[in-house]
């Protein structure tokens, strides 16, 4: 445990909490974060996950301004669905992704758990994909990530951040079910305000 951990632990946590509420200084608060944790999994070895942070980075950039002018006529972008095309191109990509690193990490570097490094990294670039197109399925993808990630965490000694997954898994779960019900509202639309009764002439 170190006090860099503990502070990249709150950020990430407040990051997700942001996320889950669709405010978007979840953006800039997840570029700092990723800067700190960059540090964080170089002290352990934990280099796919190092790596990683540098993509996030990016993406974050991305998300932030997709979520602000991502939408129709570049309005701010809303919730929405995956199409199973989409969501199998995602898988394929993902699992060629986690192979191709694994063996790479094997291979040329000293990494502690390169193919499950290699697989949680790959698949939490998808979900922050989706994220940042605001596609309900992301929480699903984070959902299982992070109950691995509380394994590998708590395998490596690194318990400040298997806790935080613990909380990213609590907040992944209620990020889906608050942005099912945006999306079920999206799709209702706004409840058009009652008419005035027409008054009888006298």
């Amino acid at each position: 445990m170190s006090s860099l951990e503990l502070f990249a632990a709150v950020l990430g946590a407040l990051s997700v909490y942001l996320s889950v509420r669709q405010n978007i200084w979840s953006w800039p608060t997840a570029i700092v974060n990723v800067v700190v944790y960059a540090l964080v999994f170089y002290r352990a070895r934990l280099y796919a996950d190092m790596g990683l942070q540098v993509i996030y980075a990016l993406l974050s950039l991305y998300g932030w301004y997709e979520w602000l002018y991502g939408g129709e006529d570049r309005t701010a972008l809303q919730v929405s669905r995956t199409t199973p095309e989409l969501g199998g191109r995602l898988a394929v990509i993902g699992l060629a992704g986690a192979g191709a690193l694994g063996l790479l990490l094997r291979g040329a570097t000293d990494a502690a758990l390169p193919f499950m490094d290699s697989f949680l990294s790959s698949t939490s670039l998808v979900a922050q994909w989706l994220m940042t197109r605001k596609k309900v399925e992301n929480w699903l993808v984070w959902i299982g990530v992070d109950v691995l990630y509380v394994g590998m965490f708590t395998y490596k000694h690194l318990y400040i951040t298997a806790v935080l997954y613990l909380v990213f898994l609590v907040l992944a779960i209620r990020g889906w079910i608050d942005w099912r019900r945006s999306l079920a509202a999206e799709v209702v639309g706004p409840v058009p305000a009652p008419s005035k009764p027409l008054q009888q002439p006298t």
